[in-house]
């Protein structure tokens, strides 16, 4: 089961690639770049590993990632971080990544804008050619800072949605108490410049399912992210059905942050019966100990889906994706052949 789990061609939406920052790689940047991290933070990448385990909350996880970010300074640095993720993401199936990155978190920092864009860019390019993958630069905006302060880092950012560089929008970072309505001329900004773009936020996690709607009307997205707290409403799961509004949820990050206890509390199983389209992803994996397929393998382990069952969430994955019809016809080919292998094998 785990072997066709990794074939089977998989597509990532929800994955910060600062949260693919590994111990090791950390631990190594801040050599490079003579950076001493604060006395608070684990003295070593096994230390770290330690730390990650025990996170009491969304906060505690985000003091130790916004700390992690620091060691972050030069292109060749974003792309060393981003290759690690494109070439792990590839040992483990996924095909099409849409990656998710926090320029706010870099240019606070007195980092230029070009230079992340830059060595997050030369990595996408990088995995295309040496593992055949497509990926997509999604920017996100903190929820926690102004939204003036968001506005100017769309004015910014410009340049990259007008060569095609940057492909979205996300909202990240705290939920509450930053609901959706502070960032709606933010969203109507791009939308209103850039009509091609994708559009999504996080919701629905540490917020109720109003935060899932309050998002699908006042932003306009046509993607959730993360968006649990959507099973408390049956109108809204119909609705997310209809429109064929996607969930990117994050199983093992939900254990690691305390929404639930175990994945076996999600609501998986309920959406698949609705069907409320959703896919399943890493979000910060090197804080949440587990890569796309580990949540693919924790997920059958609790839910013991059927391989037509796997299927049906694999092309909600892809369908529900910002890649362009004919790699989407790719991705779906491949499926099917995998499918095909594995239904009279398990």
């Amino acid at each position: 089961m785990t072997e066709f789990l990794r074939e089977l061609p998989k597509c990532e939406h929800h994955v910060h690639l600062e949260g693919t920052l590994e111990p090791s790689l950390l631990f190594q940047l801040a050599k490079r770049n003579n950076i001493t991290l604060p006395a608070q933070f684990p003295e070593s990448p096994e230390a770290c590993i330690e730390r990650y385990n025990n996170f009491a909350d969304l906060q505690d996880f985000l003091d130790h990632y916004y700390i992690g970010m620091s060691v972050l300074l030069h292109e060749n640095d974003f792309y060393d971080l981003a290759m690690e993720y494109f070439t792990k993401a590839h040992s483990d199936g996924c095909l099409h990544s849409e990656v998710f990155f926090d320029p706010q978190g870099h240019v606070e920092r007195g980092i230029d804008i070009e230079t992340v864009v830059a060595g997050f860019d030369r990595a996408c390019k990088q995995a295309n050619n040496q593992f055949g993958t497509t990926n997509k630069l999604i920017m996100c905006l903190l929820r926690h800072l102004p939204a003036e302060a968001g506005m100017q880092t769309l004015h910014s950012a410009k340049p990259f949605y007008e060569k095609g560089i940057i492909h979205g929008l996300g909202l990240d970072s705290a939920e509450k108490p930053f609901p959706p309505h502070l960032f709606e001329e933010c969203y109507l900004f791009l939308k209103e410049s850039f009509p091609q773009v994708g559009l999504t936020a996080h919701a629905g996690e540490e917020g109720d399912h109003t935060y899932v709607s309050n998002s699908m009307d006042l932003l306009k997205v046509t993607r959730i992210d993360h968006g649990v707290q959507s099973q408390n409403s049956t109108e809204l799961m119909a609705r997310l059905a209809e429109s064929k509004t996607m969930l990117s949820m994050c199983p093992l990050s939900n254990v690691k942050l305390q929404v639930v206890k175990d994945v076996s509390e999600l609501p998986i199983r309920t959406f698949l019966e609705n069907d409320v389209p959703f896919s399943l992803n890493s979000d910060d994996p090197a804080y949440f100990g587990g890569y796309i397929l580990d949540n693919y393998v924790t997920v059958h382990t609790r839910f013991g889906f059927t391989v037509d069952e796997w299927k049906k969430i694999v092309v909600a994955g892809i369908n529900g994706s910002w890649c362009d019809e004919t790699r989407k016809n790719q991705l779906l080919a491949q499926a099917e052949a995998v499918v095909e292998k594995y239904r009279q094998l398990i």
